[in-house]
């Protein structure tokens, strides 16, 4: 029989044995000793393999929530920490605020350590305790502010999360708006958000969008916006997602370790149009996306809570790809920005819309790989030491 050939037991036709002269045997008791020990030990042999078996199919989030990552996760996160010139910078956000609009935050994971929240208001449920049962969330803000296995980009900035997202991942534009103005009024420097959608029609100086309009007040008032440029670039459908198409919004691309853009990253429409949105071409340094960052198999924590639902073999850690993680990552880097110069904050000396027009600036001077702008790749890759020495001289 070919090795791996399988055997239907029920319909083979079995050998008939000649017994009629078979010969007796007869054994010793040293013998049925040797022979008993040896099944028991086959048998607790083949017992202790099914039970490894079944702990490795059943490896989920009931008895693997304190497991590291695997080997190949530190591998990657580091390959990501040198592209973007983290790894140059002794800043880790301290005394900054950042805002993370999106499902919420699960603060039992190991990564977070034990840490508390600067802020929570959850728009969906109205809990008090914080809590994420989508997943989303907890992953982007740990792109942020983990500081374990894996390590954010700014561990140390104050983290405020906003709940305006459900359980599906979905939400509305008066839900995300109000989620912005909360993040304002709660005086951080920058909102991270992780996520888009089409953006309404633009007058002179407001939009049919709520969202939008949120943000351009967040905005007016020295708060840093970044956003994703969205994840529909093997179906685009022209431009980035809103609100990273807003102006003065920092919209960011995906790419993977070898700065090669990520298919899913969508591109901008930098030439103006007509209809059905009448928009003015962009110019520089605001034409869209503006940066891009890692977005393709970039590790990111999962919830303890939402392991049971999808089982991992790598504990509370995951792979991810999207302009979502993109975007956390370049928010966490602002952070680090803001570190080095206070000034820029939204209450610092030189802090105001004026700050973020030479943010975005700086951006489009130090980002890398990139000449020009392109459609799909911005200014160029993220890269937060080249940006505070482009802020520096």
């Amino acid at each position: 029989m070919d090795e791996g050939e399988g055997v239907d037991w029920a319909t083979t036709e079995m050998p008939e044995l000649d017994i009629t002269h078979r010969k007796s045997i007869s054994l010793d008791k040293r013998q049925i000793t040797a022979i008993i020990s040896s099944i028991i030990s086959v048998l607790l042999l083949l017992s202790s393999g099914y039970i490894l078996y079944n702990w490795y199919q059943n490896y989920d989030g009931s008895n693997n929530a304190n497991l590291p990552p695997p080997d190949e996760y530190i591998t990657w996160q580091s390959d990501f920490r040198a592209m973007t010139g983290i790894d140059g910078v002794s800043a880790t956000g301290s005394g900054v605020g950042i805002c993370v609009v999106d499902t919420g935050i699960d603060l039992s994971h190991q990564d977070f350590g034990g840490r508390q929240l600067s802020g929570w208001k959850d728009f969906i449920q109205d809990q008090e305790t914080p809590y994420d049962d989508q997943g989303h969330g907890t992953a982007m803000s740990g792109l942020i502010w983990a500081d374990g296995w894996m390590k954010g980009v700014s561990p140390n900035a104050d983290l405020y999360v906003a709940k305006a997202m459900n359980s599906q991942g979905e939400g509305v534009d008066e839900t995300i708006a109000a989620a912005v103005d909360w993040c304002v009024d709660s005086g951080v420097d920058i909102i991270s958000m992780s996520l888009g959608g089409a953006g309404g029609f633009n007058f002179i100086l407001s939009s049919t969008d709520e969202l939008e309009n949120s943000v351009n007040n967040a905005l007016s008032q020295g708060v840093f916006v970044v956003a994703a440029a969205g994840n529909d670039g093997e179906n685009d459908d022209g431009d980035v997602a809103s609100p990273g198409s807003v102006e003065d919004v920092i919209c960011v691309g995906g790419i993977d370790r070898t700065g090669t853009i990520w298919a899913g990253s969508s591109s901008g429409d930098n030439n103006g149009e007509f209809f059905p949105n009448p928009m003015l071409p962009r110019s520089n340094p605001d034409m869209k996306p503006e940066v891009t960052a890692p977005g393709k198999d970039v590790p990111v924590l999962i919830p303890p809570s939402q392991q049971t639902k999808e089982p991992s073999r790598y504990g509370p850690y995951a792979h991810a790809s999207g302009t979502s993680a993109a975007t956390a990552w370049v928010a966490g880097g602002i952070a680090l920005l803001l570190e080095e110069k206070p000034e820029l904050s939204h209450n610092g000396s030189s802090g105001g819309s004026g700050a973020i027009s030479d943010v975005k600036q700086w951006l489009s001077d130090s980002a890398t790989g990139q000449e020009g702008h392109d459609d799909h790749y911005g200014y160029g890759v993220f890269n937060v030491e080249a940006l505070i020495s482009s802020a520096n001289s």
